[in-house]
């Protein structure tokens, strides 16, 4: 995924979660799955310009999206996935620590 690394687009971190939130890319609703990866269930669906809180990423099915491809997925609640490559981190590689 090759994306600008440019912190502005780092959000802060959200109140009280203790962990960093990133903008999900726009005009983009994003599917949440079960796990990280396309044969997991969808189980909700981000609204347009939604904002995540990432705990933790891990590999998982290789995606391609408006911010590259990828095969990194964010952890972003429990049982709650979503690829890495619809959320503007601003960077190509891991920005949290690893799931498990």
């Amino acid at each position: 995924m090759s994306v600008e690394n440019d912190s502005s687009q780092r959000e802060s971190v959200a109140a009280g979660s203790g962990f960093p939130t990133f903008p999900v890319a726009p005009g983009h609703r994003v599917n949440v799955r079960s796990g990280p990866g396309t044969n997991y269930s969808i189980i909700d669906t981000l609204p347009l310009g939604a904002t995540v809180s990432i705990r933790c990423q891990c590999d998982g099915t290789t995606i391609s999206g408006p911010y590259g491809t990828t095969n990194i997925w964010d952890c972003i609640g429990n049982g709650r996935f979503v690829s890495d490559a619809y959320v503007r981190t601003g960077s190509d590689g891991y920005v949290a620590t690893r799931c498990g």
